[in-house]
């Protein structure tokens, strides 16, 4: 055999693992049916790519078992890929809570990439849509360009969102046809839709943003949430989203900093001729304020709303549950949630324990970060350990 190891998916989790194994001197081979590689890095962070987060720590992702996370979060830390941005002195900074974006453009995330690859001896074959899978001494997979075997295979090509950038269930099928078990697959990371009376109040509101904390079972993200024509997003939005079920409700907190029925009845014995919407006005967006006034309050000065009616809306105002119809699904998803089913995968190696040789790295895993730079992260680690495995 020519290779010692081929790599389906030149993405972030492909590259890195191309980079350990190369540099090790394995004879690697990156296949993948996109004309350049990266794709997904050179959109991310709007272009600047949010390539990891300081404050990474295995109960920041998602999976059946939350734990799988931990050996290879370990083994290559947020920390050692910083080292590797120093190292080609590409210039970035800290946005907020922990998220490290490039200063520039995200292509020099990539020029670094192919440049390890390249230092490393990494062959990589671009445009190849890989047509055939086959177990036989080792692996065999046939291409476009031509077919290629090694004795170990690494399934690096993703999940399903984002389609129009070629995302496709290429991983999840291959796993399947060797017996691995899959997590089922969904959006994460994603707008939510409403419907009825909520998405009324919502829609004329479309690309109002605020700051908010948004709530689903224990967990709660302070961050900011947007309005928009089919419901709501921002990333607090996104951090929620990964935990909801459909039927569940959401919560919001839209005056995250504020007493809401303290600041109420302050305004009311302050100012007992000022009419109520213009008090809510002080409080939030001007458009908000309007219609869950709207809504809520009748069109009477403070000094005329009983307490109990403040208290009303204060609670409304700390905790407006919502029940989401669905969400914009994969073409809006960040991420996908599920995958392939870490109950067959070493933590340690991320190889497939009844299939030797195959692994399986990145998103295609179910393990699944939250926004701000964890799944970048979750790909170089999880890279990084298969390639130090074949």
């Amino acid at each position: 055999m020519s290779h010692d190891a081929i790599i389906l998916g030149a993405g972030a989790a492909g590259l890195m693992a191309a980079i350990s194994a190369g540099r090790r001197g394995r004879r690697v081979l990156v296949l993948d049916h996109a004309p350049e590689a990266g794709r997904k890095i050179l959109i991310s962070g709007g272009g600047r790519c949010n390539f990891t987060n300081l404050h990474c720590a295995p109960d920041r992702f998602l999976s059946a078992n939350p734990h799988f996370a931990r050996s290879a979060l370990a083994r290559y830390t947020q920390h050692d890929f910083v080292a590797l941005v120093r190292k080609h002195g590409i210039a970035f900074h800290e946005k907020t809570l922990g998220q490290l974006f490039c200063d520039g453009s995200a292509r020099a995330m990539v020029a670094m990439l192919l440049a390890e690859c390249a230092a490393a001896g990494v062959e990589l074959r671009l445009g190849a849509r890989i047509t055939g899978v086959e177990r036989a001494d080792g692996f065999r997979v046939s291409t476009e360009r031509g077919d290629a075997a090694a004795p170990a295979l690494i399934l690096a090509t993703g999940g399903l969102s984002i389609p129009k950038m070629g995302a496709t269930g290429l991983a999840h099928d291959i796993a399947r046809r060797f017996g691995l078990p899959l997590v089922a697959p969904r959006p994460g990371l994603v707008p939510l839709t409403f419907e009825g009376d909520p998405l009324a109040l919502m829609r004329p509101l479309s690309g109002l943003a605020l700051p908010a904390i948004a709530r689903c079972g224990k967990r709660a993200f302070p961050e900011a949430m947007l309005f928009t024509h089919r419901g709501l997003s921002g990333p607090a939005i996104l951090q929620v989203s990964s935990y909801w079920r459909e039927g569940e409700a959401i919560a919001l907190d839209l005056l995250p900093e504020l007493d809401a029925a303290a600041a109420l009845r302050e305004r009311k014995r302050t100012r007992p001729r000022a009419e109520a919407r213009t008090v809510l006005g002080e409080l939030l967006p001007g458009r908000l304020a309007a219609a869950l006034a709207e809504a809520h309050l009748p069109p009477r000065p403070m000094a005329e709303l009983p307490d109990r009616a403040l208290d009303g809306l204060a609670g409304l105002l700390k905790r407006w549950e919502l029940r989401p119809a669905g969400t914009e699904g994969y073409a809006k998803a960040e991420v996908t949630l599920g995958g392939v089913d870490t109950a067959a995968l070493s933590s340690r190696t991320m190889e497939a324990r009844a299939v030797p040789g195959l692994f399986v790295i990145g998103e295609a895993v179910d393990v699944t970060g939250w926004l701000g730079g964890y799944n970048f992260q979750w790909a170089w680690s999880s890279g990084w350990v298969a390639g130090e495995a074949v």
